[in-house]
């Protein structure tokens, strides 16, 4: 049954604001997938705050010009695909690859940054290697803060020395 235009407005709302939102949106090949496994997927996006939208090429070529995405070559929405939309890249990415992984079906077809860059599937994979975002971050902050507590432990070994040098003092003239 065909969608009537008021649907079709409300689906290019919805991804409009999904593409507006989101930081990647990573577009796979979903043939050959049977229901329970599109689902099974889609919980596990969904346990990452990852929308995963079956959709007409179309709406979405609509959907990119109503965006800052405007810009964007659309010839890599060709073909039926489903697009996962998310805001941590590296893990959008990981559950997309490591779901192809297992399911040969699933057949990731590239993405698109939130600059509007196309990524390849090649893209998709080394973005899916990386770690998430809150490994990284706590990375960044020990290499921040490992140099500061190194300063800390040399100052500490300062005084502490010190304090030894003046306890030996004041034993020394105790016995005197």
């Amino acid at each position: 049954m065909a969608k009537s235009r008021e649907q079709k407005q409300a689906d290019v709302t919805a991804l409009t604001e999904a593409f507006s939102a989101s930081k990647i949106a990573v577009m796979t090949d979903y043939r050959g997938l049977n229901v329970p496994a599109i689902n099974e997927l889609r919980n596990k996006l969904r346990d990452a705050e990852v929308s995963y939208k079956v959709t007409k090429n179309t709406l979405v070529k609509v959907a990119i010009k109503n965006t800052n995405l405007k810009d964007t070559d659309a010839s890599i929405f060709n073909g039926p695909m489903a697009i996962a939309f998310g805001q941590d890249e590296a893990q959008t990415c990981k559950i997309i690859a490591d779901f192809a992984k297992e399911n040969e079906n699933l057949e990731i077809i590239g993405g698109l940054d939130d600059t509007g860059k196309v990524l390849s599937r090649e893209d998709v994979m080394t973005l899916a290697k990386l770690p998430s975002r809150e490994v990284l971050t706590a990375q960044v902050v020990g290499t921040i803060a490992a140099p500061l507590s190194g300063f800390v432990r040399v100052l500490n070994g300062n005084i502490t020395q010190f304090m030894y040098a003046l306890n030996a003092i004041q034993d020394k003239k105790g016995e005197a």
